[in-house]
């Protein structure tokens, strides 16, 4: 028999595998990567819904920075960081703890969770007295911009996990 005359071809290579239909470990991998992209996004919002009332304070503090800065009335000041501060620890605290806290118990309250006493030793403690006093009537021993930075310092650091 002559080689010639056998009919052969020559060899050729199946086709390459493609990516479709996906097999389905990979359906797997990817709705696992949709159930983690969506917790995800779902603990972003929350995080960001829990820092609402943060957010709205510091610009209420903002706002009553600008208004000290134009009225120059300490009392004034002290009264509007007072009701602030009591209104946003009201959001993130059991009412019946923060609600019926006041004068040293109210600023030992305020110091929890944060680097330094600014509340019982510090600028903060003028809280204590300054809202009560006459108008434009306070001794200038009260730094507003001390003050100011404590009640910021308070607002922007959160509050420990036992006192939620």
């Amino acid at each position: 028999m002559n080689p010639e005359d056998i009919p052969l071809r020559d060899l050729h290579l199946p086709e390459a595998i493609g990516w479709w239909p996906l097999a389905p470990g990979w359906w797997f991998l990817l709705s696992l990567v949709a159930v983690g992209l969506l917790f995800a996004a779902w603990r972003a919002l929350a995080a960001w819904q829990r820092g609402r009332p943060r957010r709205a304070a510091l610009a209420e503090l903002e706002r009553l920075a600008t208004e000290h800065v134009r009225e120059d009335d300490l009392t004034s000041l002290a009264k509007g960081l007072s009701a602030l501060l009591r209104r946003t620890m009201l959001a993130y605290a059991p009412r019946t703890d923060v609600a019926r806290l006041t004068g040293d118990a109210w600023l030992n309250w305020l110091d929890r969770g944060l680097p330094r006493p600014v509340f019982s030793a510090g600028p903060g403690q003028s809280l204590g007295w300054l809202p009560y006093r006459k108008p434009r009537s306070t001794a200038e021993s009260v730094d507003a911009t001390a003050l100011l930075d404590a009640v910021k310092l308070r607002l922007a650091t959160p509050l420990p996990e036992e006192t939620r």
